[in-house]
């Protein structure tokens, strides 16, 4: 009996000292978690700025109030780094200050001997801010900037030229108002040499930066040369747009002393332009297959304006004829107060008979009108017996079965 009794009050002994030493342990735990404080808060790095001075665990570096901090703002130097932690960022970075360069930022990756700029070529900080300070009617007339370099490599004779970049270029297209611009250059007057850049998407300032050389091109001859730079647009419905050009004559320049660094205002192509009634995309396939016409009416520009709302609210019908009489009609729906419209409706036709000697379409570009009757803007004829471009498109129709085929074609007078 004594055996069992001396068993159970050690064990009560036991059970009473674990929990006692348990309790202990928490506490010791919890008071050392109270008075473990943070050595610093925590401050984006900047690069090459030291930023924790020794006395950053006072609290009055960062729990000062608004009397204090304008204190100190008013009597901190002008040339000291002062960092407002208030005006971090999200991710706790702070706002880049803008300091001014003296030198063109192309100039820090090149040295001086090898690298010269002339001051009538070279892109100054006026010249920038008069860029940029133009108003709206000059944008409108402005079509961009060019900034390329040449540069002659006498131990490989090889001419090379940079194209660096382009600014403010036009929106050729009148949905996201952007470009995809690209561009092609060509060494005048032999054309041998014909290159192009890759096509930056939605972009109105494209940064190509891409170096394009030579070969055995002696230095005597780079003064007999003309640089021709067409600016383009890319489009997948149709041919590109052409947004301008620049031509360099290397007549007088100087590239024995290094790589010269030069911009230039793109001008306006010198192409045919539409006049009068405007312009209609549409693209035509012909399946032999199942013996039907498929017409796609993608875009219309340089409409002509309306008198009264100085707008016209354009739609195109589409009319097929069979031996001069219409079998079937269409039309696109109405594109409000535009002179140049995107469509991009597709229409399925059926052809009565076999191929497509009889048969002919008819565009009618109309402004509507809800007060009066709707007035023709201008008309398009594709057929075996129509006349200039529409008479070519639809040769390649039938030439090409099964292929999808788009071109431009100028109006003619309702």
């Amino acid at each position: 009996d004594e055996i069992p009794t001396v068993v159970g009050i050690f064990s009560a002994f036991g059970l009473v000292f674990s929990v006692s030493l348990f309790a202990w342990i928490c506490c010791q735990r919890k008071s050392s978690k109270s008075n473990k404080t943070p050595p610093y808060k925590f401050v984006h790095v900047l690069k090459g700025v030291d930023i924790y001075p020794e006395n950053l665990n006072s609290k009055k570096k960062f729990g000062a109030d608004d009397k204090s901090e304008a204190k100190n703002k008013s009597a901190m130097p002008k040339n000291s780094l002062h960092l407002d932690l208030e005006k971090r960022d999200l991710n706790g970075n702070f706002p880049k200050t803008t300091t001014k360069m003296q030198s063109s930022p192309d100039l820090e990756n090149s040295s001086p001997k090898h690298f010269v700029e002339r001051k009538k070529d070279s892109v100054s900080p006026d010249s920038l801010k008069s860029i940029t300070s133009l108003s709206s009617e000059d944008k409108q007339d402005k079509l961009g900037t060019l900034f390329f370099s040449l540069e002659y490599n006498f131990e490989k004779k090889a001419f090379v030229v940079n194209i660096k970049e382009a600014r403010g270029l036009p929106a050729m297209d009148e949905q996201s108002m952007t470009s995809d611009p690209y561009i092609k250059m060509t060494i005048l007057p032999e054309k041998k040499h014909k290159v192009k850049t890759r096509v930056l998407r939605k972009t109105l300032d494209p940064a190509f930066d891409e170096t394009f050389t030579f070969y055995g091109i002696p230095y005597s001859q780079i003064q007999d040369l003309t640089l021709h730079f067409v600016v383009l647009s890319f489009d997948r419905f149709s041919r590109d747009d052409v947004i301008g050009e620049v031509l360099i004559p290397l007549a007088g320049i100087e590239l024995s002393e290094g790589r010269l660094l030069m911009d230039r205002e793109i001008i306006k192509r010198n192409v045919r332009k539409s006049s009068g009634r405007g312009e209609l995309l549409v693209s035509l396939c012909y399946q032999s297959t199942t013996n039907t016409l498929t017409v796609v009416v993608l875009k219309a520009r340089h409409l002509p304006k309306s008198d009264v709302s100085g707008l016209s609210d354009p739609y195109v019908k589409v009319n097929l004829y069979h031996a001069k009489k219409r079998i079937s009609k269409k039309k696109t729906h109405v594109k409000k107060c535009t002179p140049n419209a995107v469509f991009n409706e597709l229409f399925v036709f059926d052809i009565p008979c076999e191929g497509l000697d009889d048969i002919s379409i008819e565009f009618l570009v109309l402004d509507s009108d809800r007060g009066s009757r709707n007035e023709v803007i201008g008309r398009l004829t594709l057929g075996s017996s129509a006349e200039g471009t529409g008479g070519e498109h639809w040769k390649e129709i039938c030439e090409y079965p099964r292929r999808q085929i788009a071109k431009w074609h100028m109006l003619c007078d309702g």
